[in-house]
């Protein structure tokens, strides 16, 4: 008897230990609570007007061309700047390009997505920017002939694709909006 009283702590060992192994586990990100989405139009005092929702904020810069849409809950801001320049759009188009294609170097890939809407004269091209980059999205929309705006998403926080992606995805699909109701004045 004395030799199974024994063996039962050895034996209550041995079955505790059959569990899976622990793993060390990844950094979590916190969970982001993200707003219903809902829009209203913004008559800017720039001659175009969008519609944007309830949750951000327009902001004008000093500079006089251009304005600032606040996400405050997000930490997110979206750069505008709009010019009016006839006869000049090439330029201002291979600048959007450039400045989105300088973040290649941190970037895994840059995808441009044509966005046309014929009846408002709005004609654009969104570049959503995959990786580690400073900016994952960036837009400008032309009428063709002399408006230009040019946008521009940052975070207020150190790139990291992963803990961004809803984010990203949930402003890009704002941002899409955006283009689709631009209205030149």
């Amino acid at each position: 008897m004395k030799w199974i009283l024994g063996l039962l702590p050895l034996v209550a060992l041995f079955l505790g230990s059959c569990g899976t192994p622990p793993v060390p586990r990844p950094e979590g990100y916190p969970r982001i609570a993200l707003p219903e989405k809902v829009y209203r139009l913004v008559d800017t005092t720039l001659p175009y007007r969008v519609q944007l929702p309830v949750y951000a904020k327009l902001q004008l810069l000093d500079d006089g061309i251009g304005q600032d849409v606040l996400f405050p809950d997000l930490k997110g801001t979206l750069h505008l700047t709009y010019y009016y320049r006839p006869g000049a759009l090439d330029t201002l188009v291979d600048d959007a390009h450039r400045m989105a294609y300088k973040h290649t170097i941190k970037a895994d890939a840059i995808e441009e997505l044509s966005i046309d809407v014929p009846e408002h004269r709005v004609y654009a091209v969104l570049f959503k920017i995959y990786g580690n980059a400073a900016s994952n999205v960036q837009f400008y929309a032309t009428d063709s002939a002399s408006h230009y705006l040019r946008g521009a998403l940052y975070f207020d926080c150190e790139p990291n694709a992963d803990s961004l992606a809803p984010a990203v995805n949930f402003l890009t699909a704002d941002i899409e909006r955006l283009i689709q109701t631009l209205e030149w004045k």
